[in-house]
């Protein structure tokens, strides 16, 4: 396993060449691996990272079931399985309300409809590893039944190893186990912290997350915010994100300060931390350039 960490490639307009340049530095530099989001077509990502990469793995963080068919979703996993030696993971979830309301889609049941379209994704014919989305107990326990792994995004570290602890003894050798962390290199953690509540902001107006995060020791800082909303004082969700809340979550800091919270959420029970890069001072690539200078 490598020491490095995953990172997280998102293939925006206009910069999709330049994100493939980078995906292969970071093959050839020995990352652990390449998660791609559903921002951007998650699935077209991994056909082309399946040709500009030789060694890491790559996987959906994840590829929605309410987007695609599952015999689509097989088909096409299949054949990144085969033509990339192995080296695809299919990750899959329910994504969240408004995505999908935004393209008329009505969700139902996650957990059913969660099993239901692994099955169908295996009928279909794909044999290769599925990870599954993950937040709460339940979602975690079903991967533990049904799939080869679990990704968690932004959850928190300090709840990481009781979470963890529950299944410890039902989980099989190799289980994936990845988290999407909000990742900021800047010794000037106030800007670093900045980014991140800009970036949190979306989440923390999503009931699911919030019900986490209550669930986790963060009750108070959510019901600030759900007063908030309600109140139409969006703007103000910033500002309700204390320092701990944002430590907890997300890596900000020194190169130094980065690497050490990557080897913690690895003691946290985390085997693959997946670094979601952003920069104070530039967009995506100039991000995961200055996490290549920080492993350099």
């Amino acid at each position: 396993m490598s020491d490095l960490p995953a990172v997280s490639v998102v293939a925006s307009p206009g910069k999709r060449a330049q994100i493939l340049e980078l995906a292969a530095e970071l093959d050839r530099r020995g990352f652990a691996g390449l998660a791609c989001p559903s921002l951007g077509g998650a699935m077209s990502l991994c056909a082309s990272l399946a040709h500009v990469t030789e060694r890491l793995r790559f996987w959906t963080s994840i590829q929605p079931i309410y987007l695609s068919h599952a015999s689509e979703a097989a088909a096409s996993a299949a054949h990144l399985h085969e033509v990339s030696g192995g080296r695809f993971l299919l990750g899959l979830g329910v994504s969240h309300g408004p995505a999908l309301s935004r393209r008329g889609i009505e969700a139902g049941p996650p957990l059913a409809d969660t099993r239901a379209y692994v099955t169908g994704v295996r009928s279909s014919g794909f044999d290769g590893p599925i990870v599954l989305a993950t937040m709460r107990d339940r979602m975690l326990g079903l991967a533990l039944e049904i799939a080869d792994g679990a990704v968690w995004a932004n959850s928190s570290r300090a709840a990481m190893p009781a979470q963890l602890a529950r299944v410890a003894a039902s989980r099989s050798e190799g289980f994936f186990l990845g988290n999407m962390v909000p990742t900021v290199i800047d010794p000037d953690k106030r800007a670093a912290r900045a980014v991140h509540r800009k970036t949190l902001v979306g989440y923390v107006s999503l009931p699911n997350y919030r019900n986490y995060w209550m669930d986790n020791g963060y009750a108070e800082e959510m019901a600030a915010i759900e007063a908030a909303i309600a109140a139409g004082r969006r703007d103000d969700l910033p500002s309700l994100m204390p320092d701990h809340f944002i430590d907890d979550v997300t890596l900000s800091g020194s190169a130094t300060e980065v690497r050490d919270g990557v080897e913690a959420w690895r003691a946290a029970g985390i085997t693959t931390p997946i670094v979601v890069m952003s920069s104070t001072s530039g967009g995506q690539a100039k991000a995961i350039r200055e996490l290549l200078d920080a492993y350099a």
